[in-house]
């Protein structure tokens, strides 16, 4: 055989390799084609079966109230808290004038019912947080504070109470629980110092001048009588005491409560009040 049979030959078997590498080449291709193909294909089953599964998972009841949610408090579908002035008999009235969701839930505006619970005087914000499966709604209120009660008399009930805020609020909303700390604040509410008028400067200095009592005395105040207007009484337990005007010398007055309570309470029985209605001058009113 010369050498050019064996080049030939050579050449020949190289070529039958390379053939064999390109079908090999091919058919891996293939099959990588087929795999791609088939996970694309699941890939896409997969897809719709999660979207009808949202679907349906959407428009699932769990999603959506009961028709009858609003007429009840605490039976499932609603629950109110932190109302301990506000009566839940007035909730549920203003949930019976709002209409239930007809839509699941998590889409539902809860801002009309907001709105309608805000106007209830002691209201002072409102939050509703929406829960499912099964549907239903946590009202949360935050009321105002109040810090004074308003009688006509000591052993009258409460007609009426003031909020740290300066809001007046009507009987509807009393007795207040005992968890309120009140002043307790005497007053007809006539016309020369009608309390319907009393804006937050007037509340706060009322504030003042107890916390100023009871600074100086070491006692609670019992309450403030401001039945007239211009010559105003504070009871504590030792003593009434007269402060007269509540202008701007009132406090430099009460100041001088601690230099004449311990002779009050050596003659508490005898004593009518304690007069601090003057400048510069004390004196015990006897009975």
């Amino acid at each position: 055989m010369t050498d050019e049979d064996i080049t030939k030959n050579d050449e020949l078997a190289e070529g039958k390799k390379f053939v064999k590498k390109k079908q090999r080449e091919r058919y891996v291709r293939k099959g990588r084609m087929k795999q791609e193909r088939l996970r694309g294909f699941v890939r896409f089953l997969l897809t719709l079966v999660m979207l009808a599964g949202l679907y349906y998972l959407s428009q699932a009841s769990g999603w959506y109230m009961n028709s009858n949610a609003f007429n009840y408090i605490d039976g499932g579908s609603v629950e109110v808290i932190n109302n301990k002035i506000i009566p839940s008999y007035k909730i549920l009235a203003v949930l019976k004038s709002s209409n239930v969701p007809e839509v699941p839930l998590y889409l539902a505006k809860t801002n009309d019912i907001k709105k309608e619970l805000k106007k209830l005087p002691p209201v002072e914000n409102v939050y509703i947080r929406r829960y499912a499966f099964p549907a239903r709604i946590q009202i949360i209120i935050r009321e105002r504070v109040p810090v004074i009660t308003i009688s006509p008399d000591v052993k009258a009930p409460a007609v009426a109470f003031f909020t740290a805020d300066g809001r007046l609020i009507g009987r509807e909303y009393l007795p207040l629980g005992k968890e309120f700390k009140t002043i307790s604040v005497l007053s007809y509410g006539n016309k020369g110092d009608d309390y319907h008028k009393w804006d937050i400067n007037k509340i706060r200095k009322i504030q003042k001048i107890v916390k100023y009592v009871e600074t100086y005395s070491k006692e609670q105040v019992e309450y403030v009588d401001l039945r007239t207007p211009n010559d105003i009484f504070v009871k504590i337990k030792s003593v009434n005491i007269r402060l007269g005007m509540p202008d701007d010398d009132v406090f430099k007055r009460i100041e001088r409560i601690p230099s004449i309570l311990p002779q009050v309470k050596l003659v508490q029985d005898k004593v009518k009040y304690l007069d601090l209605s003057w400048e510069k001058v004390n004196y015990l009113k006897l009975k």
